[in-house]
């Protein structure tokens, strides 16, 4: 695995974690500066604490967040604790009512009640998460006494690594009022280098995302990938493990098994086994003439048309499924497997409409079982 694939699939390098793989990339990562700065326009942080790559996506999806976090007040949370931080030198210690009261003080949109049992789950996803980003460490005592009990108190120290969180802006964010702002704030004042715009926004795309897909027949970004194509494909196959396959609407870089470049799909559990079975079976379908494909390779199905895909994927392969998704009902499997393709954006739902639009990576990667796994239950994982 090289530097690059390193700094890609993780958030951050702290020194103090891991000094082996520390020294590694800090040694390596001259080899790929030029990739980083002209083709990803990526900043890189390097230290004699951290190395981060600044990832900012062409474009953000719902699996770019947080994935401990289950709710938006633990992102709200989260910048509270920065701007907490962000006040304490590397090394002192702080303890956690001085944490709440200080949220407490802060929020002016919303009255926090510690004493909800809720509200405090919500703290305590954060605090473990900045434990194990290496922002904050432990001294003594413990985050699920203080679930148990909102006057329990735990002391922390802080690393100091929070103050390198966050992105840096070429603008005041204050004057940002919508999400879209914060898209392409790097790229403000380089109207005249569109070049440069294009040719990063494709390269984070293929890199960062899971497909890039033609929007119409203006779309730049497909455009770029069709017009240089080869120059792509030398690029990222120097890099990284893996090929880039490009069809009419879509194009993607597939990358071989173990590659070091963070997560990828399928991941090796049962649900990712069942989504390339729900995969496989939307191809039958398809193939049978039960699915129209659009010009654009798009699928739209009615909300009771997908549903009855979802239920038909459990009738036909659930004696295989790990025990917590055999054992769901129809109802409630369904349920689950709509709402994770939603968040992957694999699918898009029209819910004023009660529409399900289908995008073409759902046919791009299937699985099936072997032909006498009927009845065989997998173990529990």
């Amino acid at each position: 695995m090289n530097a690059l694939e390193l700094l890609l699939g993780r958030r951050w390098i702290v020194k103090e974690q891991n000094k082996d793989l520390y020294y590694k990339v800090k040694d390596e990562i001259g080899s790929y500066k030029k990739f980083i700065t002209e083709k990803l326009g990526f900043p890189l942080l390097m230290n004699q604490y951290i190395i981060r790559l600044e990832k900012t996506p062409a474009l953000p999806e719902a699996w770019m967040g947080i994935r401990e976090f289950q709710e938006i007040r633990e992102y709200e949370f989260l910048c509270f604790v920065l701007m907490f931080l962000e006040d304490k030198d590397a090394g002192e210690q702080f303890i956690l009512s001085q944490l709440t009261e200080y949220i407490q003080m802060t929020d002016k949109y919303e009255e926090i009640n510690w004493t909800h049992f809720h509200t405090r789950k919500n703290l305590i996803r954060v605090m473990k998460f900045c434990i194990d980003s290496g922002m904050i460490r432990v001294n003594d005592g413990s985050s699920e006494e203080f679930a148990l009990d909102y006057e329990k108190d735990v002391l922390y120290e802080n690393i100091g690594n929070s103050r390198y969180f966050m992105r840096n802006f070429t603008q005041n964010i204050e004057q940002f009022s919508k999400p879209e702002d914060f898209m392409g704030n790097e790229w403000i004042g380089m109207n005249e280098d569109r070049g440069i715009i294009r040719r990063q926004r494709v390269y984070r795309s293929l890199v960062m995302g899971m497909g890039v897909y033609k929007e119409d027949e203006s779309d730049e970004t497909f455009a770029y990938i069709k017009n240089f194509r080869n120059m792509i494909e030398e690029d990222l196959s120097e890099l990284f493990s893996g090929e880039l396959q490009v069809h009419k609407t879509s194009a993607y870089l597939v990358l071989e098994e173990g590659s070091g470049l963070g997560k990828g799909i399928p991941e090796e559990n049962g649900l990712s086994d069942i989504l390339l079975l729900l995969n496989g079976l939307l191809r039958e379908k398809i193939d049978q003439g039960d699915f129209f494909v659009s010009a654009n390779d798009w699928i739209e199905l009615e909300e009771v048309q997908f549903q009855h895909l979802l239920e038909e994927c459990k009738e036909r392969y659930g004696a295989g499924f790990i025990k917590a998704y055999r054992e769901k009902t129809t109802g409630d499997f369904a349920r689950t497997i709509k709402e994770h393709l939603i968040w992957l954006e694999w699918i898009h739902e029209d819910k004023k409409e009660q529409r399900i639009f289908i995008k073409p990576i759902m046919g791009k990667i299937t699985g099936e079982y072997p032909k006498d796994y009927a009845g065989r239950a997998k173990d529990e994982q």
